[in-house]
């Protein structure tokens, strides 16, 4: 993920999953702790594991982790303003890196709005800069961070607060450089996600009579405002607007590419000895698309339910 990468905050990981390691691998103190957790009304019941394959699962646990923070028993760093306040940095953010990779997850989400999101995000990196990069720093979006400058109103982190938005300023030209390939096609994105705004003297030359003939037919322009885009799409005619079509191929995301894998493993196991791999491929098939069959006329296209063996 991008923030382990250019955030460089190694030193507040390392500590936070050597605690939570401890307190889960043995049993007895894992119990032990969640009775104290009972015992002291705290907000959540347990702390989560951190997983370094499922990126989201980092916020989770830094998140229960900074729940957790006044039992003092868990790190001896808690005391330390200067630790706490890059901690309570470091929750925020990946708060909001989770929420984004959230939002370009799903089934039929088109390169169109992922890029939206992307866009949006960066927008949202430069307004968290230009607020902590004030002479009174705005921390209105970092509450975790707020609660701890709050907390400690004595300790002088005016230094640290700098120091995020350095390292904000750095994840945004780190989204810039990652997503340049989706920048360089921007207006064909712009032409795919809204064809009946766009000039057709702006558009590529290889989309422009295809684009003519889509804004002039009436009854598309009214598909277009009641459908879901990729609905709207799916029910051109292929041979006239193959071209602008072809965006809805591009993936933004590995989320199908995990759902068909995770898919697999479940199915794909040592119990299933039997299954082979037309009988995989079928299964595949009909878990990953959203085709439903028609049933009604599946079954009066049989003269005989159940044929006789």
């Amino acid at each position: 993920i991008l923030w382990c990468k250019d955030l460089k905050m190694f030193h507040l990981m390392k500590p936070v999953i050597k605690a939570i390691n401890y307190i889960r691998s043995k049993a007895l103190c894992h119990l032990q702790f969640q009775q104290f957790l009972v015992d002291i009304q705290a907000e959540y019941g347990d702390i989560v594991y951190h997983n370094d394959v499922r990126w989201l699962s980092r916020g989770s646990a830094l998140q229960r982790f900074y729940s957790q923070r006044g039992n003092r028993t868990i790190l001896g760093k808690l005391s330390d303003p200067v630790w706490l306040s890059d901690f309570g940095f470091l929750v925020d953010i990946t708060q909001h890196l989770n929420a984004l990779n959230i939002s370009i997850q799903g089934q039929n989400a088109v390169v169109s709005q992922l890029y939206s999101h992307i866009g949006a995000f960066r927008t949202k990196l430069l307004l968290f800069q230009r607020h902590l990069s004030q002479t009174q720093p705005t921390t209105t979006h970092f509450p975790s961070l707020q609660e701890i400058m709050a907390r400690f109103p004595q300790n002088d982190i005016s230094a640290q607060i700098r120091r995020y938005a350095a390292d904000i300023s750095s994840l945004a030209e780190e989204f810039q450089q990652r997503f340049r390939d989706f920048a360089a096609i921007e207006k064909e994105i712009t032409i795919f996600s809204a064809p009946f705004s766009v000039v057709p003297d702006d558009a590529p030359y290889d989309l422009q009579l295809a684009l003519i003939e889509l804004q002039c037919d009436a009854e598309s322009r009214s598909r277009h405002q009641h459908l879901a885009l990729v609905d709207f799409y799916r029910q051109l005619d292929k041979d006239r607007f193959r071209k602008i079509q072809t965006f809805l191929s591009l993936f933004g995301s590995t989320y199908l590419c995990e759902k068909t894998f995770s898919v697999m493993n479940i199915n794909k196991n040592s119990m299933r000895t039997r299954l082979t791999d037309s009988d995989l491929c079928d299964i595949l098939r009909v878990k990953t698309t959203a085709f439903e069959p028609d049933l009604d006329h599946l079954m009066q296209s049989r003269s005989q339910y159940h044929p006789s063996h």
